[in-house]
């Protein structure tokens, strides 16, 4: 499990989430099942924990405990699930606490077939769930000039998004553009000598985020997180960047993704969720440093409020 992938905030999500031992508690976001073990570890023999994820091999990582129900599939569905093991297993539908880690696993960035990481010359896939649907190189080879330039301005805040996605079209209509080392090469003049790096974690950020509809999954699993959330019942999530982290922010303050303020007729905000912490809680320089990849999470805690279950 810890060779598989480090779990950031630990300690801090898992104290924030569980506030009863004999509770239900989701782990949206299984990975090598860091968090999920740390809830079973404060649990009670009657509580329960139901876990998802949508690649096989953090499945393959499953926890041999009878608390814990795995389920692979996208975490965007997770209400329609907590209904159907309400149904079939009796198994309560609003649950007492919701946890994400929305980071991509260490297991998956080593991976280098999977073709997260710009450190390995690998073939451009990035699926999270590798049976089916798109991959970055379908992404990179069809998609239209526009659209990719819409991909890598949104996704990836990428500086000169026009420009780049011009160049991906030029390399691709003379040879296919396969792999990331492709990719790198089409996009090589605009990568600043000595820091290249830090455009092509924008650049592969992008391809991931629209390969998995990772903004979409977020908006919909924050909306099926809220309706599935008893009474004081906590959110907690982590972000890695400033695009999730906004969402997030946006959902627990106003009650939707774009940070619309709706109000009934007196003039309270109509939001199911309200914040626990004002700020986000950061890592420890201590944690940064034995995994660098905690350097940019960020932990935001909320509760259920009222009137979403009146």
């Amino acid at each position: 499990m810890g060779n598989y992938h480090t779990p950031v905030l630990l300690d801090q999500s898992v104290s924030a989430l569980v506030t009863s031992a004999d509770g239900t508690y989701v782990d949206a976001t299984f990975g090598g099942g860091g968090h999920t073990a740390g809830i079973l570890s404060r649990l009670s023999g009657s509580g329960k924990v139901i876990a998802f994820d949508r690649d096989s091999d953090a499945i393959n990582n499953a926890i041999d405990d009878n608390r814990l129900t795995l389920i692979r599939d996208n975490f965007r569905f997770i209400r329609n699930h907590l209904l159907l093991l309400e149904s079939r297993e009796g198994i309560p539908s609003k649950v007492d606490g919701i946890l994400a880690d929305l980071g991509v696993s260490s297991h998956q960035f080593d991976t280098a077939e999977r073709g997260f990481s710009f450190r390995f010359d690998a073939p451009l896939d990035m699926r999270m769930n590798t049976s089916g649907g798109k991959t970055a190189a379908d992404i990179v080879n069809t998609y239209s000039e526009e659209d990719l330039e819409r991909v890598l301005r949104l996704w990836g805040e990428v500086d000169g998004s026009r420009k780049m996605a011009s160049l991906i079209v030029k390399a691709r209509n003379s040879k296919a553009v396969s792999t990331t080392q492709d990719l790198q090469n089409a996009i090589s003049q605009m990568l600043p000598k000595g820091a290249e790096h830090k455009v092509l974690a924008k650049v592969f950020q992008a391809l991931r985020i629209e390969v998995n509809q990772e903004m979409r999954s977020l908006e919909k699993f924050l909306e099926g997180a809220a309706q599935s959330l008893k009474e004081d019942g906590r959110l907690v999530v982590i972000t890695y960047h400033s695009l999730e982290d906004r969402m997030v922010k946006n959902f627990i303050k106003c009650g939707n993704v774009e940070g619309k303020m709706e109000k009934d007729i007196y003039g309270r905000v109509k939001t199911p969720l309200e914040a626990v912490v004002r700020k986000p809680i950061l890592p420890e320089e201590e944690e940064i440093s034995a995994n660098t990849r905690a350097r940019s999470a960020k932990l935001r805690i909320a509760r259920k409020t009222k009137e979403e279950n009146k």
